[in-house]
């Protein structure tokens, strides 16, 4: 029997595959597979049983197989973990997308700027494209010129010229009663050029309002009675009546004042509104113990007044004051002439930027007054 020289529990004990209880191991029937290097710090073994590692446990003979590289070992669970901030990152930006584009949508329409599925291709106010021209001077004048009419008036103190509302299809126009106070015969001019023939329906001297009737007119366009207890100081307004004979003429401004008292007078002498060119008297009235444009006479009548700036010039009395909505706010009625005041010549003459209307509410109180063909 042979026995072994090294001490006892130096090198470890393995089953026995031949004789002995502590014999070595038979050696492998060929050599071992040697480690293929692929790279830097990369080490592959060969065979069926998986990559090999340059530490560890695990088969350090590798598979049998061809000897050919394995693929490369799958990362690590720490690998896996490197990729989730880039996965996230990518989540967030896509995340930051949709809320960009929904925030975008939203400012859009509420600005105005913007479309969407139930877009009907309404325009934002405040832009000037395919906007309604309500608001505009311009707007305003193509409205409401229609229903804005010429009237000339013959008595026996001669001829005079102003002008009135359309307010039925039928023809009923209202205007100033010293338009029409003491007239024999009553023309009408329409805005397209038309006349007719009208006649008295009703007058109230003391708001100095006038009721008259076309015979044989239907299908007019007639003018919207707005509400003047709204208006305030400062908003703009348009006049259109027939100054000096020139039908349709339309001027601008802005409310001066509300509530001034003005005086008129009543009678019909004092009460025809000359409109011939270069000639004629302006309508008199009296404001603050003072007359202006002549004597008023003694037979008079005052009411509360809305002032204004838009030029208003003898013939545009019983004409529209409007609003910026197409709204009749006013019945012009009376303007300040300095050279009339003054007693200079008449053919320097003109609007001052004084300028007076009947309130449109005080029509509407007296409408079925005049209806009724009452007179005062």
């Amino acid at each position: 029997m042979t026995e072994s020289q090294r001490p006892s529990g130096e090198y470890p004990m393995y089953p026995s595959y031949g004789n002995g209880d502590a014999a070595y191991p038979p050696p492998p029937a060929h050599q071992p597979a040697q480690p293929i290097s692929t790279g830097p710090g990369t080490t592959v073994w060969p065979g069926s049983g998986g990559a090999g590692h340059s530490g560890g446990s695990g088969d350090h003979y590798g598979g049998f197989g061809q000897g050919l590289p394995q693929p490369a070992p799958q990362p690590s669970g720490h690998g896996r973990r490197a990729r989730r901030p880039v996965a996230l990152l990518a989540a967030v930006a896509v995340a930051a997308a949709v809320v960009g584009g929904i925030t975008a949508t939203a400012v859009g329409q509420f600005a105005g700027t913007g479309s969407s599925g139930t877009d009907s291709g309404s325009v934002v106010s405040g832009t000037t494209v395919s906007q309604s021209s309500t608001g505009t001077v311009a707007g305003v004048a193509k409205a409401v010129s229609p229903t804005i009419v010429e009237i000339g008036a013959t008595s026996t103190a001669g001829e005079s010229t102003g002008s009135g509302v359309i307010i039925t299809s039928g023809g009923e126009i209202i205007t100033n009663n010293h338009v029409i106070a003491g007239a024999s015969s009553i023309k009408v001019t329409l805005s397209t050029g038309r006349t007719y023939t009208a006649k008295v329906v009703g007058t109230d001297a003391d708001k100095d309002l006038a009721l008259i009737d076309l015979e044989g007119a239907s299908g007019l366009k007639t003018a919207t009675l707005g509400d003047s207890s709204g208006i305030k100081v400062g908003d703009q307004v348009v006049a259109i009546g027939s100054p000096e004979g020139l039908t349709g003429t339309v001027t601008s401004g802005i409310v001066s004042a509300l509530n001034r008292d003005v005086t008129v007078a009543k009678d019909s002498e004092s009460g025809q509104e000359q409109g011939q060119q270069g000639g004629g008297s302006d309508w008199p009235f009296e404001f603050g113990g003072r007359q202006f444009n002549g004597d008023t006479g003694n037979s008079t009548t005052t009411y509360k007044a809305i002032q204004t700036d838009a030029s208003l010039n003898p013939g545009n009395s019983g004409g529209a004051l409007i609003n910026m909505n197409g709204e009749i706010i006013g019945i012009n009625s009376a303007m300040y002439s300095a050279s009339s005041s003054g007693g200079s010549s008449s053919s320097g003459a003109g609007s001052v930027g004084l300028g007076f209307a009947i309130p449109v509410n005080t029509l509407k109180a007296d409408l079925d007054t005049l209806r009724d063909g009452n007179s005062s």
